[in-house]
């Protein structure tokens, strides 16, 4: 009974159909919930809802399927032919459905922390430029999904084995095996549905270019049809219009007054303003001391946060009140490495040998101490802005290794706790000899940091901080707590900073900065983390001074620090460019996304591997093509605000 049952199910015309339909309904319903592909919402700007896009999406959907179907079952029946029919069917269902379906559960994994922008740059990022570091950095996870591949192969064999004992040897049929003009047919179908649907500008190509074999598909068609070598090719949401002219692409240079639009937006490029950094300053002997502490990972609405009526910040908060609090203040990449390059340099895209604050404080006679609870080494934060070269003092995570809360390999995972930076500074710079001459101190403080929990770390908020393992958007409220339980840690050794500053004697003449690096977002939008969404959560942090700012408003950019600290220390009124923050997701030269902060639309983005531009008010997205009056102005000048600070970047 058994037997007959699975030669039943093994039928070609029973399980290639119902294995095409398992899976399509599992993705797409997968899809629908995570970001509203037919019913709009949060992740979707764009839904597949009219007739004509279903239709549309439908014939691309199912042509894919199709034909992924086919040449897999091609496949399983060429390695099987000496088995008979059977054995071809039984693999086929393992390998088409059961790998589609761990493939899926892959992906909206790997989106439910990231996004769907995350792309090769975008991993080396997280790995402050190191692919390795990225990987060992998610090794948690990565390590999770390489035991659940190791148990769905054993899960196969053992399968096999128990299939074969009970269905004994096969006999094969001539139909047991697809013809190859079926599989011709499917797959030329596919193709050209490929490259027509992304060029009608329809919802139904979003939508398409969430689907697994859709994406993957398509992006090896346009691997292959890259003939110029310039990343781009005739398939895709982004296709190539000049596939022989390797001068123009999505990504170009445009280069301006030339009569001609290289990258496809906006037009021949128009140079506009951009913020232009100080000159190398000769700060004064004998000033202010310095002290300048990063907050890892904080957001701007620390300053005013409650929960359960009491505030998250009151160390940060009693600063600002004192002396100066403005948020937003915006990170250009919401990355750390990217964003502590800025803060040191004041420049958007800083390179070896720019002006810093740590090299023009040390040629002003200043002491120079960092203390940072992270490896400062890490994607060449030190070595960009002369960190190393200018510190006398220089404790950072990597030289207290055998302290670090975790056991994480990944550099950018060593983490140490703010109490162990607190006494390597009183070891260090805890007498009043050691304040003969101005200080210039770094302090790094890495509790935010995701998993924003580690031993010693009172539960202030969180009772008891969510466990890295539980972390998930059906956990948000937990995960949300213990975020911010993390970040009542760090203003709690803030508070007790200041408190050594006064002991010591040095607060009255002591200038202190205090910052994020760039924000977090708590599965408010679906996803958890930093630098690939541009928006206020992401991206935002704050700028806390013990000094006034009268004339500083936000928003402001986290490159305009070093301009303020310098204009404080030289008794000038501290000012900055007022001129829009820019924000990038990637690299500069070759962004996912691209923003501005502060426009009559509030933030806006383009992205720019699909034509998608999103206004924060009133709040929604259109491709590129279909913008109209001020919102294509406004669109415009973001894309000529990247093109002006590339050319500046160029120029230096």
């Amino acid at each position: 009974m058994i037997k007959r049952l699975f030669e039943r199910l093994l039928r070609p015309a029973l399980l290639v159909p119902g294995a095409i339909v398992l899976v399509s309904l599992a993705e797409l319903a997968v899809a629908d919930r995570k970001y509203g592909l037919f019913s709009g919402g949060f992740g979707q700007s764009s839904a597949v809802d009219g007739a004509a896009e279903l239709a549309l999406f439908a014939c691309g959907y199912l042509a894919a399927q199709l034909a992924a179907a086919l040449l897999v079952w091609k496949l399983c029946a060429r390695l099987n032919r000496k088995s008979g029919g059977w054995p071809a069917m039984f693999h086929f269902a393992l390998a088409y459905g059961g790998i589609s379906l761990a493939a899926l559960n892959a992906q909206y994994q790997l989106h439910s922390y990231f996004s769907d922008a995350v792309d090769f740059a975008l991993v080396k990022q997280l790995g402050g430029g190191s692919i390795q570091d990225a990987l060992l950095f998610g090794k948690n996870e990565i390590a999770m999904a390489a035991a659940a591949l190791g148990l769905f192969a054993l899960a196969w064999w053992a399968s096999w084995r128990l299939v074969r004992r009970i269905m004994g040897a096969p006999e094969q049929a001539a139909s047991d095996r697809p013809r190859p003009r079926w599989i011709a047919a499917a797959w030329l179908a596919f193709l050209a549905l490929l490259a027509l649907i992304p060029r009608t500008g329809s919802d139904a190509a979003l939508g398409l270019n969430r689907m697994l074999v859709w994406r993957g598909t398509g992006d090896l068609a346009a691997l292959a049809t890259d003939f110029d070598g310039d990343g781009y090719g005739l398939f895709g949401l982004r296709t190539d219009d000049h596939p022989f002219d390797a001068a123009r692409h999505p990504l170009a240079l445009d280069v301006p007054g030339n009569g001609i639009d290289e990258d496809g937006y906006g037009g021949d490029l128009r140079l506009v303003p951009v913020p232009q950094p100080r000159a190398a300053a000769a700060v004064r002997p004998g000033g202010a001391n310095v002290v300048l502490v990063v907050l890892e990972s904080t957001r701007a609405d620390v300053l005013g946060k409650r929960i359960d009526g009491k505030p998250v910040a009151p160390n940060l908060e009693k600063l600002a009140a004192a002396g100066a609090g403005i948020a937003p203040s915006y990170s250009h990449v919401a990355f750390t490495t990217a964003s502590l390059k800025s803060i040191f340099s004041g420049r958007l895209a800083p390179r070896a040998g720019d002006p810093s604050l740590f090299t023009e404080l040390k040629r002003g006679g200043y002491g120079v101490a960092v203390f940072s609870g992270q490896p400062e080494d890490f994607g060449d934060i030190s070595a960009t802005v002369a960190m190393r070269d200018s510190a006398d003092i220089f404790v950072d995570a990597e030289k207290l290794k055998d302290r670090r809360a975790f056991s994480f390999a990944a550099q950018g995972s060593l983490l140490v706790d703010e109490g162990i930076l607190l006494e390597e500074f009183d070891r260090r710079l805890g007498s009043p000899v050691a304040w003969r001459r101005p200080q210039f101190i770094y302090f790094n403080f890495q509790s935010p940091h995701f998993p924003y929990d580690h031993p010693g770390v009172p539960h202030r908020f969180a009772h008891p901080p969510i466990a890295r393992a539980d972390i998930s958007a059906a956990n948000r409220a937990q995960v949300e707590r213990t975020y911010w339980n993390a970040v009542a840690r760090s203003d709690d050794a803030l508070g007790r900073l200041v408190a050594r500053l006064q002991r010591l004697g040095v607060w009255e003449n002591t200038l202190l900065v205090v910052t994020g690096d760039h924000g977090e977002s708590l599965f408010e939008d679906g996803f958890l983390g930093h630098g690939h969404i541009v928006n206020d959560r992401q991206f935002a942090t704050f700028l806390v001074v013990n000094r006034p700012l009268p004339a500083v408003r936000a928003p402001i950019a986290i490159s305009d620090y070093r301009g303020l600290v310098l204009d404080l220390l030289s008794g000038a009124p501290p000012r900055v460019p007022g001129i829009a923050p820019f924000l990038h997701i990637g690299e500069l030269d070759a962004p996912t996304t691209i923003g501005l902060a502060d426009t009559r639309f509030g933030m806006v983005s383009l992205r720019l591997d699909t034509g998608l531009a999103c206004f924060e008010r009133p709040a929604g997205c259109l491709r590129y093509g279909n913008l109209t009056g001020e919102r294509r102005r406004t669109i415009d000048a973001l894309v000529a605000r990247w093109g002006s600070e590339r050319w500046a970047r160029q120029k230096r």
